[in-house]
């Protein structure tokens, strides 16, 4: 068995879900097909999630959200035409967004939720109608029925383990199951929804939950690129990576697939393979457990802006007992979560995401910290951006650093600080946000260049 995942771009149109049709039924393996909300058609379009968020902010300010509501049911009223789907199905969809739009309001983060994994909800109809009018056994599946738990935690659910056991009894269901991305249900029955792109994480559930032999997910590229297509024209193709090397790139940018998506699939020992839908014959990128390295140290290269740091001073620093555990419980008592902590025996750099902060949360902790730690010096540094060059085969091979550093100082690329993970897996480099593009092009040409693509 395998379960497959198309995302919004591959459902946007009729045209894209007749592309989505004829991969499902090429291969009979293909039992579960998980889906995402229509994406853009073009570049300036409004995916459809962003259409139902805006519809729900603005039933929340006690606004009639009639043009987002119109251009909502247009866009499946114009899938549903361009493949002469009966029209019943677009009366029901026009139904269950009315009933969501006019729910209780009292609690608005639930109420955004339910709204918008509508998107995915009422798409899955849609495609289950479809393939039925192609003469395919399909049908839609109910998360709720289904037994997707999730905690109660809007915009961040996570998956409760019960839900795995009751997901498994789908095995037991015939002809093809079309399944909503995106979202679950809590205990007490209310709709909670995954962090943005969590189809991915849907997919990878049900891959676990019904033991299946692979998990496809489908998307626009024909693979994952060792480096992002916009800063360095032809990247190489990565044909297979681990589980932990994508988790690596996912998380310091790579937007292919969602970073929390392959935990499911990795506890279970599920491969991942990532193709295309618009070139499905594309040898596409495969996830595994492990791999033969014989591609050179590194795999992969992924930067991110947007980070800032804290840094601090103190001498002899390292002879105190609970330095580093105090500091972040300070961090902890402002509500921030950190990315790296890069240390020398007299100094600490704590890495965080600037958008969590603000000029008086940032004095205030430079005051705490100065108070509680005695420290000798505490500062911020803004604008930068974190590059991570990732691969397995960096434990096996002498010198990775010391190229990658070399690299970025023929570059004349300053490094504000490195941190080198003890798997081995991954190294980072902060630079300044002005040196993110140089930065990467210098790295890329080290490792990559005289590699053909």
């Amino acid at each position: 068995m395998k379960v497959v995942k198309f995302g919004g771009s591959s459902l946007a149109s009729g045209k894209q879900l007749e592309k989505v049709f004829e991969i499902v039924v090429s291969d009979p393996e293909r039992k579960v097909v998980v889906v995402s909300a229509p994406g853009k058609r073009y570049p300036e379009d409004i995916k459809v999630t962003d259409l139902l968020i805006e519809c729900a902010k603005k039933c929340l300010e006690q606004e009639e959200p009639k043009d987002q509501f119109n251009a909502l049911i247009e866009r499946y009223a114009a899938i549903a035409d361009e493949l002469a789907i009966p029209a019943e199905i677009i009366s029901e969809i026009y139904n269950d967004l009315s009933s969501r739009l006019n729910s209780d309001k009292s609690n608005p983060d639930r109420f955004i939720d339910l709204v918008k994994a509508s998107g995915e909800d009422n798409n899955a109809k849609l495609v289950a109608a479809y393939f039925r009018k192609k003469g395919i056994e399909a049908a839609y599946v109910d998360p709720k029925e289904a037994g997707l738990y999730v905690t109660d935690e809007p915009g961040n659910a996570q998956v409760l383990p019960e839900a795995y056991e009751q997901l498994y009894t789908l095995r037991e269901r015939s002809g093809i199951l079309v399944f909503p991305g995106f979202f679950g249900y809590s205990k007490k029955g209310e709709v909670f929804t995954f962090s943005r792109s969590g189809s991915d994480i849907t997919g990878s559930i049900l891959a676990n939950a019904l033991k299946a032999d692979l998990y496809e997910n489908f998307t626009d590229v024909d693979a994952v690129y060792s480096v992002n297509p916009s800063i360095i024209e032809r990247p190489k193709e990565i044909k297979e990576l681990t589980y932990r090397e994508m988790r690596e790139l996912s998380y310091a940018g790579f937007s292919v697939l969602h970073d929390e998506a392959l935990v499911p699939a990795f506890r279970a020992g599920i491969p991942v393979h990532i193709k295309n839908t618009n070139n499905p014959q594309a040898h596409g990128t495969r996830i595994v457990s492990d791999r033969d390295n014989t591609n050179g140290p590194v795999v992969g290269i992924a930067s991110d802006e947007g980070f800032c740091s804290i840094y601090v001073s103190k001498y002899l620093m390292n002879r105190e007992v609970g330095f580093g555990r105090k500091l972040l419980s300070i961090l902890e008592d402002f509500g921030l979560s950190y990315e790296h902590t890069p240390s020398g025996i007299d100094d600490l750099s704590v890495i965080l995401r600037e958008n969590q902060l603000n000029a008086q949360k940032e004095v205030e902790i430079i005051n705490r910290i100065k108070t509680e730690l005695h420290a000798d010096e505490v500062k911020f540094e803004h604008s930068l951006a974190l590059i991570m060059v990732v691969g397995e085969g960096m434990r096996h091979n002498i010198g990775t650093m010391a190229r990658a550093s070399k690299a970025l100082a023929k570059a004349k690329v300053n490094i504000e600080m490195i941190n080198q993970g003890s798997s081995e897996v991954s190294m980072m480099f902060g630079v300044k946000e002005v040196d993110e593009i140089r930065a990467v092009q210098a790295i890329y040409d080290e490792f990559f260049a005289a590699v053909p693509v």
